[in-house]
């Protein structure tokens, strides 16, 4: 038998731990979001639109529901932020459409748009990442970092919620890839499996600036490339080769690559 003094100790955790939903129920539902809008994943497809209007209801009325259980953390009600939230689904799945056709343009072994969503870990990834961002938006707290900590369990990719990205966004392969919570991204980049886009420190100071890199419009990062630090820029349609180090800003139009050991840069 336990000891007494431990059992104690344990119900005054359980005693003081506040309310929060389960994480299965989080999962289930984000899950059917996604299937929802990509049935291309799904094994059952509605057939009618009243049918499709009553699951978009059974959504909205299970995202309120998980908020309530949180109520008391969150910056406004439950019923404010899942309206808002909800407003923000056709945008996130205009989003997901450009990160498909930027898979599918962008990968010489992807034949269709079915392929991409149904086997590619880069469009699993962001979808949930996707809608993770809508609701790190929206100041719901855990619920954003449970959502991306899924996907990176199925995928081995770890984007924070925090993150901005923008359109036609690629993940070559995608395993290892790290994304931290400020880094920025334009439009039309493309990355490879092992990249991390991460901090020059993690000192708990750092907390709220800007820890992570920018990253312009048109960029190619190669696999095993370590971007580090808040300041740094790396500028439009650059190419970043692979296992390169960078911890300073490059130009515009720059190209960064090892060769025999050293590392060349072309501006």
């Amino acid at each position: 038998m336990l000891p007494e003094k431990f059992l104690a100790e344990l119900l005054n955790r359980h005693a003081q731990t506040r309310s929060f939903p389960a994480t299965s129920d989080i999962k289930k539902l984000f899950t059917k979001i996604v299937l929802t809008l990509f049935p291309e994943q799904a094994r059952k497809h509605v057939q009618q639109l009243d049918e499709l209007r009553l699951v978009w209801e059974s959504i909205e009325n299970g995202l309120e529901s998980l908020l309530h259980d949180m109520a008391d953390v969150l910056p406004d009600t439950p019923q404010k932020i899942t309206e808002r939230y909800m407003g923000r689904i056709q945008g996130i799945y205009k989003l997901l459409l450009t990160d498909v056709e930027a898979m599918v343009n962008g990968d010489p072994a992807a034949t269709t748009d079915y392929e991409v969503i149904r086997t590619y870990p880069g469009f699993y990834a962001l979808a949930f990442y996707r809608l993770a961002h809508g609701l790190h938006a929206e100041k719901v707290p855990l619920i954003p970092r449970i959502l991306t900590e899924y996907a990176h369990s199925k995928t081995g990719i770890d984007i924070h919620p925090g993150a901005q990205i923008g359109q036609y966004f690629f993940m070559d392969h995608g395993t290892g890839i790290v994304i931290g919570e400020t880094c920025i991204i334009g439009e039309h980049v493309k990355i490879y499996q092992g990249v991390t886009l991460g901090a020059l420190s993690v000192d708990k100071s750092m907390a709220s600036t800007k820890r992570h890199p920018s990253i312009e419009d048109g960029v190619v990062i190669y696999s095993g490339a370590t971007i580090l630090g808040g300041e740094t820029v790396v500028g439009a349609n650059s190419v970043i080769g692979g296992n390169v180090w960078l911890t300073r800003s490059v130009a515009p139009n720059t190209k960064i690559y090892h060769q025999e050991n050293q590392k060349i840069i072309e501006s």
